[in-house]
């Protein structure tokens, strides 16, 4: 029987975190739920990363993951805009160290790369194709939450590289190694 896990994808945000939990038995995922943790209306920047901690380890002790992804700050050009990020990103992440669940941080490109082969893909095509890998009837409006969403599919394509075969040095080599393959 193989092993199932579940790995907890987050887009950190000050404004809007997205996020999204998949289910992996062997090399197949499924999706469990995205959505958005919505703090706009929230004035208060301590108050909202009170409310990430809160809504992430929610999420962690309703789903059970057993580890998570996470999106790496971006290099911007406004630092205030990127301090803000990285403490919405920390304190993400303070809550799965509080229920000593393994993290896994990705740059954004990788991300993208990893979802639709292109490091520069917009928020749309990484949607669209997650919508078709995972059988999403329909997409959320907010596309936070399937930038989540894609953090946890990148950890999946990671984590499941398949072993590959022993490297041969020469045609000649592999030969040798696989002498029933060869047609006379």
């Amino acid at each position: 029987m193989e092993k199932e896990r579940i790995i907890l994808g987050i887009d950190p945000g000050t404004s809007i975190m997205g996020y999204g939990l998949i289910r992996v038995v062997g090399k197949e995922a499924s999706l469990i739920v995205l959505g958005v943790i919505d703090l706009r209306k929230l004035s208060d920047h301590y108050t909202k990363l009170k409310r990430i901690f809160d809504r992430v380890t929610s999420l962690i002790d309703q789903y059970h993951p057993d580890e998570m992804a996470v999106e790496a700050p971006f290099f911007g050009k406004n630092v205030q805009s990127m301090l803000k990020l990285g403490r919405a990103q920390g304190i993400a992440i303070a809550a799965a160290l509080s229920r000593s669940m393994p993290i896994f941080e990705y740059a954004p490109r990788k991300i993208k790369m990893s979802i639709t082969g292109q490091g520069n893909a917009s928020k749309e095509q990484v949607a669209m194709l997650l919508k078709t890998l995972l059988k999403i009837k329909e997409l959320p409006s907010d596309l936070d939450a399937t930038d989540g969403l894609a953090a946890a599919m990148c950890h999946f394509y990671q984590t499941n590289i398949p072993v590959t075969a022993k490297a041969f040095n020469s045609w000649k080599d592999f030969i040798n190694q696989n002498p029933a393959r060869i047609k006379k």
